[in-house]
């Protein structure tokens, strides 16, 4: 079938692919009588729940009636408490703070550990380096030196290499602060730092006295695809950020964990560039309640994912590939003459199952396994693309 025609008869032209929550998928399919009505919608486009206004008022309230939810003051008592406990067990940190921004975590961790000392080592590709306009230069004095250009790792002897290169020959040397490394790196489709490398950058820093900030927003996937535990990766480091919003539904806010010394100075820093929110509970709920049971869920997730794709790749016309050394993102491919953004419009409109529109470079649909999954079987979704891969091929 042409494809202008395709989208003309189905009525898919004007039908947006990317809407909010799990059921804020509901809206594709109205007026059409034969959408199944037990569907419930799956997202392969975020790593969690991206809530409707209604819909987080309604959890929060489903929350309360379970645990009646009880107000912080400036991040501290109630709720926030409750989190900053749970994520200290998580870690094995002695001390958390709520920070309202995963940038602010990250800048703080990066400018308290490396006190004095203005070289910071970092990935080319991380959050820090591209994503926080330029925060640790302008605000801290930071020199935030790259490595492993486009890449999601370096080596310890890649690290060693640049330390070398960086403090000889310097006419008024200065100090080395430390090394930030992401985990997952977003910037290359949630690649994970090897679990070897880690351990021996780690102990090399401890050795040198340098210290360990990790960009941990989404530690939780990566911990379930990588099979590292949380605590695990945290013990390599010296503070540890995780987001609250990304994977555990809140509409905000940040954890950053670490010792005593590091995070007490934290709470006047926070005021002092303005992030000091009054309450913060209603995120706070809303991920203490995520998180229980988060592991097993995403363990079990996991393991449906490569169930599905596994059948799914028997469909003539699409292939659905791992990243490597990735995490909960995966590579749906059409074959030539299939049409990717038709398919994903034809799966939210018929059986409520959303994807990302695909990459405009290459054609590639990036796939964001998540808990919404474990919400339909594997059959009525391998029967959705069974139906819907023919109808996209030109």
């Amino acid at each position: 079938m042409n494809r202008r025609n395709f989208i003309q008869l189905s009525g898919l032209g004007s039908l947006p692919v990317v809407a909010g929550g799990w059921n804020g998928l509901a809206g594709y399919a109205a007026g059409d009588e034969s959408q199944p009505e037990e569907a419930i919608p799956v997202s392969f486009a975020r790593d969690g729940p991206g809530f409707t206004p209604a819909e987080y008022v309604a959890k929060l309230q489903e929350i309360n009636h379970q645990h009646p939810i009880q107000p912080d003051s400036y991040g501290e008592h109630g709720a926030v408490d409750e989190l900053l406990k749970k994520f200290m067990a998580m870690t094995g940190k002695e001390a958390a703070i709520y920070m309202p921004s995963g940038t602010l975590a990250n800048q703080l961790a990066i400018h308290v550990l490396s006190k004095g000392n203005s070289k910071v080592f970092v990935q080319e590709t991380s959050h820090v380096y591209r994503d926080e306009a330029d925060a640790a230069q302008s605000l801290y004095g930071k020199r935030l030196i790259p490595l492993a250009k486009g890449g999601f790792a370096f080596t310890l002897e890649e690290l060693q290499a640049e330390v070398d290169y960086a403090t000889k020959g310097e006419y008024f040397p200065t100090g080395i602060g430390g090394v930030s490394i992401e985990i997952p790196v977003r910037r290359s489709n949630y690649q994970v730092f090897p679990m070897e490398e880690l351990k021996k950058i780690s102990a090399w820093c401890r050795e040198k006295g340098y210290k360990l900030h990790l960009d941990g927003a989404r530690l939780h996937p990566a911990s379930a695809w990588s099979g590292v535990s949380v605590r695990e990766y945290s013990e390599l480091f010296d503070t540890v950020y995780i987001c609250l919003y990304k994977y555990l539904g809140a509409n905000s806010g940040a954890v950053l964990c670490g010792s005593k010394e590091v995070i007490e100075p934290m709470t006047h820093l926070v005021k002092i560039h303005g992030g000091s929110m009054y309450q913060n509970w209603t995120n706070a709920a809303m991920a203490l309640h995520q998180l229980d049971g988060l592991e097993e869920r995403l363990r079990a997730t996991r393991e449906k994912a490569d169930k599905l794709f596994v059948a799914l790749n028997s469909i003539p016309g699409i292939q659905i590939h791992p990243v490597p050394n990735g995490c909960n993102v995966f590579h749906l491919r059409t074959a030539a003459g299939y049409d990717g953004k038709a398919l994903a419009m034809l799966l939210a409109q018929k059986d409520k199952i959303r994807m990302p529109t695909p990459d405009e470079t290459d054609g590639t649909i990036h796939l964001h396994v998540n808990e919404s999954l474990l919400q339909r079987d594997n059959e009525s979704i391998i029967a959705a693309f069974n139906a819907a891969v023919p109808r996209v091929k030109a």
